[in-house]
């Protein structure tokens, strides 16, 4: 059965009081810049904000611990303020290593921006952030292999320009799925079935996030919960789960949700 704890207010101020060490993996999206005000008019995100908060969470996440932070960039007279990157380089100067760099592929455009000038950005980054080596890595296996059956065969360059045969060549067949790439393609809006917040991002996409990086029994965290997709993961997935929510709206419809989802339904029943 898993732990929920749910936490109405300001992030930084709310972890805080969480002990040092304690949560294995944070999977969240922070504000993109200032698209989106969630409710609250005289709001603003910055370096003033994210700086502290990236700091807390260093000091919150375990030891081998992981933190996986989507975002995306504002584009301001055309061109994208890089805040994402900016956001990358303070992770690590604050002692994590930015373990891989993913793309969440949306397939279709979802953003704001002028099409005049630019293509239609349909991506946004998945920055994985680690507290020295990550303890929990169970990659997913769902790309299929079109020579699915086959023997496998090749060679692997060495560091010194030497080869080598690959594992079971000659002798092994290729797998009918091997292990995903760190691009992930997933719609965006098109199965969503409550569109109360503004910005969800897909069930799938934080429970394959939540079984890649974690164990059964692990503390999970979500510091801008919204409408509460990782807890619902958590629930399902029996991860233990703290989720903190600014804007009360909000807040009441993450409870909702994962209040459903510890009554038997799924992501896919709440999420689409």
């Amino acid at each position: 059965m898993s732990e929920i704890q749910l936490l109405q207010g300001d992030c930084l101020e709310r972890m805080k009081d969480m002990r040092d060490g304690s949560v294995d993996l944070t999977v969240t999206s922070p504000p993109y810049d200032n698209l989106r005000n969630y409710n609250q008019d005289d709001w603003q995100w910055g370096e003033a904000q994210w700086k502290p908060i990236i700091e807390e969470l260093y000091r919150i996440t375990a030891n081998g611990g992981v933190i996986v932070w989507i975002v995306g960039d504002a584009t301001v007279k055309g061109s994208e303020t890089g805040t994402s990157f900016k956001q990358a380089l303070w992770a690590i100067e604050c002692g994590f290593n930015l373990h891989d760099t993913m793309i969440w592929d949306k397939e279709a455009f979802s953003a704001v921006g002028a099409l005049t000038t630019r293509y239609a950005p349909v991506f946004e980054y998945m920055f994985v952030f680690s507290k020295g080596k990550p303890k929990h890595f169970l990659p997913i296996k769902d790309r299929l292999n079109k020579h699915a059956g086959e023997i496998i065969t090749g060679n692997i360059r060495q560091n010194d320009g030497s080869v080598k045969a690959m594992t079971g060549s000659g002798k092994k067949t290729i797998a009918d799925y091997g292990q995903r790439h760190n691009v992930w393609r997933q719609p965006a809006q098109k199965s969503r079935k409550d569109t109360r917040h503004p910005a969800q991002f897909p069930g799938r996409l934080v429970r394959d996030h939540i079984i890649s990086w974690s164990n059964e029994g692990d503390t999970v965290l979500d510091p801008f919960m919204g409408s509460g997709t990782t807890g619902v993961a958590c629930v399902n997935l029996d991860r233990n789960f703290i989720g903190i929510e600014l804007d009360p709206e909000y807040f009441n419809i993450a409870k909702e949700r994962i209040e459903a989802a510890d009554s038997g339904n799924t992501l896919e029943d709440l999420m689409g």
